[in-house]
């Protein structure tokens, strides 16, 4: 797992230089549009909804007795709840509205690297787009699932801090996930390209980690994370299947 996770961050070393000599940046003006105005939307709504929430979990203590330590964590809780939930929202909301338009680069960075042409099987805007819907869809509804609990068992005194860190990884990986999957669909079905998501779900954490300590950088984060992150998972992604396609043949 540690090893696999190196190597997926490794990965990130030389993105800007292949982007520069592939000449990919025009590719990315219309993404990093999207992620811009969906970073500043979700982050208005996010920060307009924190006192309201906060609020609401504060009326659920109904006992005068502890109302004041009840009121500080229940802030606490609604600032973690709605961070997350925002930047949850946005990750798979980007990954899956980009997808028609990260798909080409990936295919270009893929013959960068092999001289195979893999052209996507799902050809069209929208046949692509609905295959990155439906990725970060499913992965959405799957990272709300462990999100809860995670928060939930936030509150524990030093469990807490542990907390965090597995939220992290769990974000990561989501990251990973979406982001190799553009190179993904021109070699597997959707039900394939999860189970080999899973199976080297180290290289997904790897590559999802940059991309989740990029949306800490203002502005600028959000407006290269796309192109780094498709970058570096498209390179993860090929010599993951190039390599297994390798030792099938020789065995």
């Amino acid at each position: 797992m540690i090893k696999n996770i190196l190597s997926g961050l490794n990965d990130y070393r030389g993105t800007l230089k292949m982007i520069r000599e592939l000449k990919l940046w025009r590719y990315f003006f219309i993404p990093a549009l999207i992620s811009l105005l969906l970073a500043i939307g979700i982050g208005t709504t996010a920060w307009g909804l924190s006192d309201n929430i906060g609020d609401y979990i504060d009326n659920i203590w109904i006992w005068e007795f502890g109302k004041e330590t009840f009121g500080v964590i229940s802030e606490i809780l609604g600032g973690m709840l709605v961070l997350t939930l925002g930047i949850l929202l946005y990750k798979h909301l980007v990954l899956g509205l980009a997808a028609p338009f990260m798909g080409p680069v990936s295919e270009k960075i893929e013959y960068q690297l092999t001289g195979i042409n893999n052209p996507s099987n799902r050809s069209g805007f929208f046949k692509m787009m609905y295959r990155g819907l439906r990725i970060s869809l499913r992965n959405l509804f799957m990272e709300l699932f462990f999100t809860i609990p995670i928060l939930l068992l936030g509150l524990i005194p030093i469990i807490g801090i542990a907390s965090t860190a597995i939220l992290f990884l769990l974000q990561a990986y989501y990251a990973g996930f979406g982001s190799m999957d553009y190179t993904l669909e021109r070699h597997y079905n959707f039900s394939e390209s999860i189970r080999k998501v899973r199976s080297h779900s180290g290289i997904a954490i790897g590559n999802g980690i940059p991309f989740m300590l990029l949306l800490a950088v203002p502005i600028l984060g959000v407006l290269i994370v796309l192109p780094l992150a498709v970058t570096a998972a498209t390179i993860s992604s090929t010599k993951l299947i190039h390599t297994e396609n390798n030792l099938k043949t020789t065995t």
